[in-house]
């Protein structure tokens, strides 16, 4: 960990940053060499991800349950899990070099009571599949897909009066207003943006925040398959 990182690192994983530290020379080893983090990402594993995912957890409460959507090699979901010993997590990752990534990693750090792996879109984990639906307090997301198929996918695995937590970039407005009718339609409330972690990480996380305010019917294939901007499955 490079020293200047080190103060807001104890701050965000507290006493649990022995095993921060453990899932960092994880993705910088195993994680680079399967490829899952690109070799040039290694040095900034810190600043650029472990910090700027866990800084996440101050919009989520306590007890929460969280399902991370897109996990890859378990950002945000992972560093959340090792950051809040109070969350249960769930992994949801369609790709199996990821998932079984991640189900080592989370063996080997000892998170299994807390932690699961589910193999899959998220249309299966919210019951579009063969499998029962999983719901959460709290969904995450970065880097997956913009807002409008963020809340097609995500809004579904909450409960109501659950949240949508988007890691987002610097265009986020512009993101929003396109977005925004979308959302609504899709039962979540107005797009609302936090900066996470103000004095500890610079630049602070940029946030995206959707409420499921309302629970609308299930989408059909073929406004699944338009949106993709393709056919529907099975036809």
């Amino acid at each position: 960990m490079p020293p200047e990182l080190a103060d807001a690192a104890r701050t965000l994983f507290g006493d649990r940053l022995d095993l921060a530290a453990a899932y960092a020379e994880l993705l910088v080893t195993d994680g680079v060499v399967r490829g899952l983090i690109g070799p040039r990402e290694a040095p900034r594993i810190w600043d650029r991800h472990l910090l700027n995912c866990a800084a996440v957890a101050e919009r989520i409460p306590e007890g929460a349950t969280v399902i991370d959507v897109g996990s890859g090699a378990g950002l945000p979901g992972l560093v959340l899990a090792i950051a809040r010993p109070d969350l249960r997590v769930t992994l949801v990752e369609p790709l199996a070099r990821r998932t079984a990534f991640l189900i080592e990693a989370v063996e080997g750090l000892g998170l299994t009571r807390m932690v699961r792996v589910f193999r899959g879109r998220a249309e299966a984990a919210s019951g579009g599949g063969d499998v029962d639906p999983f719901s959460a307090d709290v969904v995450t997301a970065r880097a997956v897909a913009p807002l409008d198929r963020l809340a097609l996918w995500c809004l579904p695995l909450t409960v109501r009066g659950g949240r949508i937590l988007a890691l987002k970039g610097s265009s986020v407005a512009d993101e929003i207003a396109e977005h925004a009718a979308s959302v609504e339609r899709l039962g979540g409330g107005e797009p609302a943006v936090y900066r996470c972690g103000v004095d500890v990480i610079d630049p602070p996380t940029t946030v995206v925040e959707i409420v499921r305010e309302r629970v609308v019917g299930p989408v059909s294939k073929a406004r699944r398959a338009k949106r993709r901007g393709g056919r529907p499955r099975g036809r």
